[in-house]
């Protein structure tokens, strides 16, 4: 194999990982996208459609490559999939849920992956796990013997995973997270950040977070007739970057839907919000 690239970085045996160039305050340094066996290979997540970017995954290949895959159709996943599919004559795949909200509209996939298919690659074989939350299309791919789970957005290093609706959802998130708990996992190679060890620490952690605040939703809830998603954010997260706090905004909304799920609260006009009485 020839010397990798500057920004390619090996992060386990048979597995490096390059950054693409797009980092902001909502994908960190930019999306990870990894290389993924010793031949032949696959590509996890290409990033962004820059030139640069696909040759550094090219050249990071130490054997041919056989597919791209996608965890989910966000632009910061996909951009770069259909142009790597056709540089290299491969397909690309992905879930067949369709999106509605914000999605990359130009993406599609060669061939469509189910929950449970395994996708063998000379010595690599990664399973295929449908891990629905952070999109309703999101795909996790599992390195069972290695250890290995490529979580793509599920779970992401230094930061709180956005959890958007209509395609995303707090309780399937949770879900997805459970059923993660249940397997061996080691090690998380995240969608953006750090690689991530003591995986089944990081997923607890994960849980109790999410849990915290949901209890500190539902906190918030009952002390009023009637709140906003707006206000209560306002309230949990004083001291956030303006750009986010929309976000943040969001995520409480996707909380507050969660407790209308639990029959514990309910919508009392467009924006508002009421505690069920138990």
């Amino acid at each position: 194999m020839s010397a990798l690239p500057r920004n390619a970085q090996p992060i386990a045996p048979g597995v490096v990982r390059v950054i693409a160039p797009n980092p902001s305050p909502m994908t960190a340094d930019g999306t990870n996208s990894y290389v993924v066996g010793t031949g032949p290979c696959a590509i996890i997540d290409p990033g962004v459609n820059d030139g640069d970017h696909l040759d550094a995954l090219i050249a990071a290949a130490p054997g041919e490559i056989a597919a791209v895959l996608v965890t989910h159709a966000h632009p910061d996943h996909t951009g770069g999939a259909r142009e790597l599919g056709q540089r290299l004559d491969v397909p690309v795949v992905a879930h067949a849920t369709p999106l509605r909200g914000v999605r990359d509209r130009d993406f599609f996939a060669d061939r469509w992956l189910d929950d449970g298919q395994r996708l063998a690659f000379g010595d690599t074989t990664l399973e295929v796990l449908h891990t629905p939350g952070h999109t309703a299309d999101h795909l996790c791919f599992f390195w069972r013997e290695a250890g290995l789970l490529f979580a793509g957005d599920t779970v992401m290093a230094d930061v709180t995973v956005v959890i958007l609706g209509p395609d995303g959802g707090m309780s399937a998130y949770l879900d997805s997270l459970a059923r993660l708990r249940q397997l061996p996992v080691e090690r998380i190679a995240p969608g953006h950040g750090r690689m991530l060890d003591e995986a089944p620490a990081v997923l607890a952690q994960i849980v109790d977070h999410r849990l915290a605040r949901e209890a500190q939703v539902r906190a918030a809830l009952a002390e009023h007739a009637h709140v906003t998603a707006d206000a209560i954010a306002e309230r949990l997260y004083p001291d956030l970057d303006p750009r986010l706090r929309g976000m943040a905004a969001a995520q409480v909304e996707s909380h507050l839907q969660r407790l209308a799920e639990l029959g514990e609260a309910r919508t009392q006009d467009e924006d508002s919000w009421q505690p069920i009485p138990r």
